[in-house]
């Protein structure tokens, strides 16, 4: 072996060594959210509350799509027998749409027909209030967070324009680019939060459509069976 093919060699794994030196390292997570700058924020809090509203629809939606049936059978009964007092105590047991609506009915019973069916109305109207209650601001994060995501990049771009322009000489590849990654972040971060609560927010509406349908249907089996009555 020549002196030559040694010294080659050498320089070689020279070069090797000093790419591996000089190898990227990885970015975490945490870190890609701290580069992404002041917008951040906003985005954190429109995620934060996305899940809260998300998570107690959930929970309230769950809870008023309880299926009354054993007792709406029990209310049939006790109101085709003529015991009221007693179908009104059974739905106090409960507090669901579905039997507020029945029991608003029931301390109707007595007055028109007509009049019972406003008063069941009504108290739906209310009830799907309570149903849809903060959606809206679901759906405002879901249109909002992209925005403020998309605004965030082109602050971050301005100021890394403005960094390239007051630098002199040959501008650094790496300068550019790292200002421009670092903006870029808040695009993807509020997409991510506005996929996710749209995604929610569809959810939530579907599930609501649902306990709407099962309201309407109770009701007017209830009214039918008044008029039977």
């Amino acid at each position: 072996m020549t002196i030559t093919q040694i010294s080659t060699d050498g320089q070689m794994m020279a070069d090797t060594l000093s790419v591996m030196e000089k190898a990227p390292e990885s970015i975490g997570l945490m870190d890609l959210m701290i580069k992404g700058g002041y917008m951040m924020i906003p985005l954190y809090i429109l995620f934060v509350l996305a899940i809260f509203i998300f998570i107690e629809k959930v929970i309230t939606l769950r809870k008023a799509s309880k299926s009354p049936k054993n007792l709406m059978d029990q209310v049939k009964i006790l109101v085709q027998a003529g015991k009221i007092e007693q179908a009104k105590m059974l739905c106090q047991q409960e507090d669901t749409p579905v039997i507020n609506m029945v029991q608003k009915g029931l301390e109707r019973i007595g007055s028109p027909l007509k009049n019972i069916e406003v008063s069941i109305e009504n108290v739906g109207k209310i009830e799907i209030y309570k149903l849809e209650k903060n959606l809206g601001i679901l759906a405002t994060v879901a249109g909002a967070a992209p925005m403020i995501g998309f605004l965030g990049t082109v602050a971050g771009m301005i100021r890394a324009f403005i960094g390239v322009a007051q630098e002199e000489g040959m501008v650094s590849p790496k300068l550019l680019s790292t200002g421009i990654y670092e903006a870029m972040i808040t695009t993807a971060t509020g997409l991510v939060v506005g996929i996710i609560a749209y995604l929610g927010y569809n959810y939530l509406v579907s599930q609501v459509s649902k306990l709407v349908h099962s309201m309407e249907y109770s009701s007017i089996e209830f009214i039918d069976l008044l008029q039977d009555k």
